[in-house]
């Protein structure tokens, strides 16, 4: 599908670090060609972790090397029969921390959760288990999912993958770490507010943010009305991004709200003209989005290079005052967030173990009116109808995905960018909620690094329900930046 994705093996590889190499495609490929068995896969993969998780803290709640083996055991045993769960047969898996694995905890980050045990599965673990993957374990997250820095007081901090003193974003930054360092082949997470998006593009990876109702969130307290956060996959290779989509994406009937059609990851591998595509550059929104020196620019390299195969790149302007969408979405951010952390204040003395941007989220809610609420609907259907006007004249959309380099993993976020002060917690996140507000589905993809070898991204925004689409200009994109792929952690 795309020249940048490892190849398949004509012969099995004869170190583990070659198998760890593999994406997670060929990886499949290889396993059931028979020319890797899942004991080795699983014994690669652990190897790697015991050596790299220690520093970089990407994993957490690992299940015993015993157990893993013996499930790897029972693969390679359906194999041998003729027998294959799925593409995912036999690989490792690690789902992020907010979703649930039965037998394994949820913790949410949260010290108020860290002894909790999830007793079935959640519909996306489960959907990833009937296509053959192993859970070793969950992927760190920051508490109860908020901000776009993984720390919590339960398993402490994520480190970059290229830099460990530095943040690994979030809130998948688990999941992405794990793909950088190759401890994991594929990953899932989640997206409100970046949280596939902004940590993979910390990562030198691909995260997308899948349509809204792609990816049905199952179990949920709110069927109707929660649809800002969607579960989704990451990858080292589009093509694996849009294979673990379509395992994950689906109508249920838990989820009334959840698109019916299949997420075919064979649709990803059609061929793109990109010289008949049109992308709309939204940059910094005309300079309302304050943005760290060197962003802009290293986007403007990924652009060049779709230009340079004839793809169209023009200006655009986001059709509506950022500031309107910004005051809009916090109504909605504040409503749903203080939801989910409202049954954690029932009991009174837990205020003191929660976090203060999660109380903040909460306290700033009380009080919204019914009114106020409806208000910033109709505020987010106006936006909405002001993108729809914009793929009138662009296919996509592009824009970075995050205003500032990864920082200093002891900051809880950054207070300033580009000397102008952010007002909230997540201010410095606000690049990403135009596709979260609308919909819309969105990859992050890489773009290079600073010159002190920090990676970064771009968004690439498609029309409602055109995962495809964009999974098919990400693959177009993905085929002439082997150079900037290639560049891995230094970690061996």
């Amino acid at each position: 599908m795309n020249a940048a994705a490892p190849a398949s093996p004509s012969a099995a590889p004869d170190a583990p670090d070659a198998i760890t190499a593999l994406d997670a495609t060929a990886l499949s490929e290889a396993i059931h060609a028979r020319q890797l068995s899942c004991r080795e896969v699983m014994q690669a993969y652990l190897a790697r972790i015991h050596r790299l998780n220690p520093t970089y803290n990407a994993l957490v709640s690992l299940r015993p090397d015993d157990a893993l083996l013996a499930e790897a055991d029972a693969c390679d045993a359906e194999l041998a029969r003729g027998q294959s769960r799925g593409w995912m047969h036999g690989l490792p898996q690690a789902i992020k921390d907010l979703a649930n694995v039965a037998g394994l905890p949820t913790t949410l980050g949260s010290p108020l959760m860290k002894d909790f045990v999830a007793q079935e599965d959640g519909l996306m673990a489960a959907r990833m288990k009937a296509a053959g993957c192993i859970v070793i374990g969950k992927s760190n997250t920051p508490e109860f999912g908020l901000g776009s820095h993984t720390f919590n007081e339960v398993f402490g901090a994520t480190r970059n993958a290229y830099s460990p003193s530095k943040t690994a974003g979030g809130s998948s930054g688990g999941a992405a770490v794990a793909l950088a360092l190759r401890l994991l082949p594929v990953a899932d997470g989640s997206d409100f507010m970046g949280s596939l998006r902004n940590p993979a593009a910390w990562a030198n990876g691909f995260g997308l943010r899948p349509s809204q109702g792609r990816v049905p969130m199952v179990p949920a307290l709110d069927v109707w009305v929660s649809q800002l956060g969607t579960e989704g996959p990451m990858g080292r290779s589009v093509r694996d991004v849009a294979k673990l989509l379509e395992t994950q994406a689906g109508w249920s009937q838990s989820a009334p709200l959840s698109i019916a059609g299949r997420a075919d990851s064979s649709r990803a591998g059609d061929a793109l003209d990109v010289k008949a595509q049109r992308i709309g550059w939204l940059g910094n929104l005309n300079g309302y989005l304050p943005m760290e020196d060197g962003i802009l620019a290293r986007c403007e390299d990924g652009l060049q290079r779709l230009q340079h195969q004839g793809c169209a790149v023009e200006p655009a302007t986001l059709g509506m005052a950022p500031e309107r969408v910004w005051m809009a979405w916090l109504v909605w951010r504040r409503v749903l967030v203080a939801s989910r952390v409202a049954p954690f204040l029932l009991k009174a003395g837990n205020r003191t173990l929660i976090k203060p941007e999660a109380l903040w989220e909460h306290d700033q809610a009380q009080g919204c009116s019914a009114a106020e609420f409806l208000s910033a609907s109709v505020t987010r259907t106006q936006f909405y109808q002001s993108m729809l006007a914009l793929f009138e004249q662009y296919d996509f959309l592009a824009l970075p995905t995050t205003q500032v380099w990864p920082f200093d993993v002891t900051e809880r976020w950054p207070q300033s960018i580009a000397g102008r002060p952010m007002d909230t917690y997540h201010r410095w996140m606000e690049v990403v909620i135009y596709a979260t507000f609308a919909g819309l589905p969105c990859i992050s993809v890489p773009v290079g690094f600073s010159p002190d070898g920090l990676p970064m991204g771009m968004q690439l925004i498609g029309p409602p329900q055109d995962d495809a689409g964009v999974l098919r200009l990400a693959a177009a994109y993905e085929a002439v930046i082997g150079d900037w792929l290639g560049r891995l952690p230094g970690v061996g």
